[in-house]
């Protein structure tokens, strides 16, 4: 039985995105009878080409896909370059949790709501500092350039690829090998990029390659984030899918397929930098040259990813207290008058999204677990470790959510089942799987295999040893991987907005449909009860095996 999991989960998996890139690729070139189109050509195209705005959409996709990576990369290696082994790496540590938990439409709110004209921080160093009376004229967010979209970015994929680095960190010998490069006399920085750099990149190709793709189709935050007129290429096409009129829907989903190529572009580029860069630094990497102490970087570096996790606070507690604002008028650096009528008024309407994100998430999460665990076991039990699915899994974080949602829609709506609940977890479950399996799957491989042979020969059957010894030893990654999956899953926007065909609604939906409008104490409510609900989970994750396994130091 177990032997059919890993095929049975690949199926389930990667059958719907082949599906969804079909179904977007044959409107694309004029197939899809429903609007008349009963011939192949390249006439969708020719209307997509002839859009207005479209080369401008192309450009600043690009643009802020590529700054957003390359800075948050940088900033992360260079963190760990100057933090790794002191107190400060291991505080930086305990952030990421919660800020990983926390959805990206979440943070990009607060921090909308922190660097807007009439923000928070404006507010604060007026009028004293900056004598403003009233809000300045200036673009901070929806910015031409894309720069406020490229810095909420920043805010969660920063810690993401910090958090990939401490993994990778975790399987390389490198406190021997800096102490010795440090003896021999190379600055921290110099001794960092020469020895660790090259052995750790390797590790985090494929979160940095799901790092830019994100980045490059990234919808919600955009939506928040970016210039309206015109916007990026993602939130194009969702304008475009989303209007009333199906003279757009042929030229959508031509720039879907535009999209997904970009990003495959996109990729093979970044990977022949990888090789230039290698190729050029070959022989700094051994002329022995020493580098200096590096003092400024290291505190630069320190000081930016502090600034970044302050901003990534700070936009948290300006949700908060929006929605516990009556009245906050400029330049007052606090409100002046606090109520949690907000909250009364607001909670009939707050209870149905609320209720979805928690049902969806939690059967995603569930399913996610079981395949994990089943594909897991039969690794364990046959002996043969599935390296090609895992790279599989990577599928839906390297392709553009709407360049297969579109077509994964349109099949929906062939069989009858958009808008239905079953749907809308399915589509859940093509995003939260590849997290969980991922989270689960480090810890489930370095089990020792002594536990389950002792049980064995003391007679308890497999079934036994399983939920008697390895579900309480592994536990506590059990209840992280489940976490992750249910923020992974309560911060989707996309997957909820197609396969939801409107019929349901979800805290993150509702967070980003109110965020154009002008009512910030409703947006407050909404946005910060999205952040919340990952951070309680995790918190609970956490606890449960600590109370379970409370006279257990090892396992708690």
């Amino acid at each position: 039985m177990l032997r059919l999991a890993p095929p049975a989960t690949l199926l389930i998996f990667l059958a719907p995105i082949v599906a969804g890139l079909l179904g977007t690729a044959l409107p694309a070139f004029g197939w899809f009878p429903a609007l008349g189109g009963h011939e192949f050509g390249f006439a969708v195209f020719a209307r997509l080409f002839a859009q207005p705005g479209l080369g401008t959409s192309v450009a600043l996709t690009l643009f802020t896909g590529f700054l957003a990576t390359a800075l948050s990369l940088t900033l992360a290696l260079a963190f760990c370059a100057a933090a790794y082994g002191t107190r400060g790496f291991a505080t930086a540590q305990r952030f990421l949790a919660p800020l990983l938990a926390t959805p990206h439409a979440a943070l990009a709110i607060g921090f909308a709501f922190l660097v807007a004209p009439s923000g928070w921080i404006a507010r604060l160093i007026s009028p004293e500092l900056s004598g403003w009376t009233r809000p300045p004229d200036i673009a901070t967010i929806q910015d031409p350039l894309g720069l406020a979209f490229v810095a909420g970015l920043m805010l969660k994929e920063t810690p993401y690829l910090l958090l990939c680095l401490v993994a990778a960190i975790g399987q390389a010998d490198l406190a021997r090998s800096l102490a010795t490069a440090r003896m021999l006399g190379y600055g921290k920085f110099t001794a960092w990029a020469k020895i660790a750099i090259p052995r750790l990149y390797p590790q985090i190709r494929l979160p940095v390659y799901a790092v830019l793709a994100f980045a490059l189709s990234n919808v919600d935050v955009a939506l928040i984030l970016v210039p309206t007129n015109p916007p990026s290429l993602s939130v194009l096409i969702v304008r475009w899918i989303s209007d009333p009129h199906l003279d757009l829907f042929l030229p959508a989903t031509a720039a879907g397929l535009l999209l997904f190529a970009l990003v495959v572009v996109s990729i093979g580029v970044w990977r022949l930098g990888e090789i230039a860069i290698a190729h050029l630094a070959r022989d700094w990497l051994t002329n022995g040259e020493r580098g200096s102490r590096g003092a400024i970087r290291n505190s630069t570096a320190r000081a930016m990813l502090a600034l970044l996790f302050g901003l990534a606070i700070a936009a948290l507690i300006a949700l908060a207290v929006w929605s516990f604002t009556l009245s906050w008028r400029f330049p007052d650096a606090l409100p002046d008058r606090w109520t949690n009528a907000n909250w009364l008024r607001e909670a009939p309407s707050l209870a149905a999204p609320a209720t979805t994100t928690l049902f969806v998430a939690l059967c995603a999460t569930a399913i996610a677990i079981l395949l994990s665990v089943l594909c897991l076991e039969n690794e364990i039990r046959t002996g043969k470790r599935a390296t090609k699915a895992l790279a599989l899994l990577y599928a839906p974080l390297l392709i553009p959510q709407v360049s297969f949602l579109i077509g994964a829609q349109t099949l929906l709506v062939r069989l009858n089942l958009d808008g239905g609940f079953v749907a809308l977890v399915w589509a859940h479950l093509l995003f939260v799987l590849p997290y969980v399996f991922l989270a689960l799957a480090d810890p489930w491989r370095a089990l020792d295999p002594r536990y389950a042979r002792i049980a064995a020969c003391l007679g308890a059957s497999p079934l036994r040893v399983f939920f008697a010894v390895k579900i309480p030893l592994l536990l506590r990654p059990l209840m992280v991987a489940a976490a992750i999956g249910f923020a992974v899953s309560a911060a989707l926007y996309l997957p909820t907005l197609f396969a939801g065909s409107g019929r349901w609604t979800s805290l993150t939906t509702e967070a980003v449909t109110l965020a154009s409008g002008g009512d910030r104490r409703v947006l407050g409510v909404y946005a910060f009860t999205q952040a919340a609900l990952p951070l309680i989970v995790y918190a609970m994750a956490l606890a449960l095996p600590a109370f379970l396994y409370r006279n257990r130091k090892g396992m708690a």
